[in-house]
């Protein structure tokens, strides 16, 4: 269960993110009239193709530019009327929004991370050796870095409908990493701190693999980004991704 309350803490956190946006201009100045920035589509690090063959460019500009927009879009409509009702005073309709801003928010917070992610394969940053201290504990955690491979492809394989694959750092000092699942667009929350996580919505592949979800699995691996796993790992990056 997501914690509204948390969500939207860390919504606030993310409120610098920025990049191309077709919010309509009237819930922006809404917003803004209310005191509040409308959160945008964040830029691509990478071309739309860059991920080919192991993700399509079509799948890329769908996911980014409509499904990722879709959230955006609507994360902006659900906060505009959730700050209306609470200067209304209407708190049955501050209550039937909370869904709303939990289901975009979290699919903002998860594609924003999940672009960073990734990168084309053969990349510097899509090797494993960009990320030593990770692969050392990962090592330690499952035995290998292969045993944890399956483990974590059999966590995706073992989601029922649409959801997200994590590894996570745990909350704590000297805490270790697990691999978690999330349902449809919850983020993860409690103090971990997602190190790559992987879309297994039908719309991250169906155009390329359709029904073959276990291809799309086998082929993401040639396309993590070590670098900024490695980065996450080890708290070096300038990303909110904890609560």
């Amino acid at each position: 269960m997501v914690n509204i309350g948390s969500l939207w803490q860390y919504l606030a956190l993310h409120s610098t993110l920025s990049g191309d946006s077709t919010n309509t201009n009237n819930t922006a100045n809404n917003l803004a009239k209310m005191g509040l920035a409308a959160y945008t589509l964040p830029a691509l690090p990478y071309a739309y193709d860059a991920l080919e063959p192991h993700i399509s460019a079509q799948i890329m500009e769908l996911h980014h530019a409509r499904h990722h927009q879709a959230y955006v879009t609507n994360l902006n409509k659900a906060l505009e009327s959730h700050v209306a009702a609470v200067a209304a005073g209407d708190v049955a309709a501050q209550i039937a929004l909370q869904q709303v801003v939990k289901f975009n928010g979290g699919g903002h917070i998860n594609h924003s991370l999940f672009w960073k992610n990734l990168a084309p394969a053969g990349s510097e940053d899509a090797s494993v050796a960009q990320a030593k201290g990770l692969v050392a504990e990962i090592e330690k955690t499952w035995g290998s870095f292969d045993g944890f491979k399956t483990a974590f492809s059999a966590a995706l394989m073992g989601i029922q409908g649409s959801g997200w694959g994590w590894l996570v750092k745990e909350a704590g000092n000297g805490a270790g990493l697990r691999i978690v699942t999330t349902k449809d667009q919850d983020p993860v929350v409690g103090g971990d701190v997602p190190v790559f996580g992987v879309d297994m919505w039908e719309h991250a592949y169906y155009l390329q693999y359709l029904n073959g979800k276990a291809a799309y699995v086998e082929n993401i691996w040639n396309v993590i980004n070590w670098r900024t796993a490695e980065e996450r790992f080890a708290g070096r990056s300038e990303e909110k991704t904890e609560l």
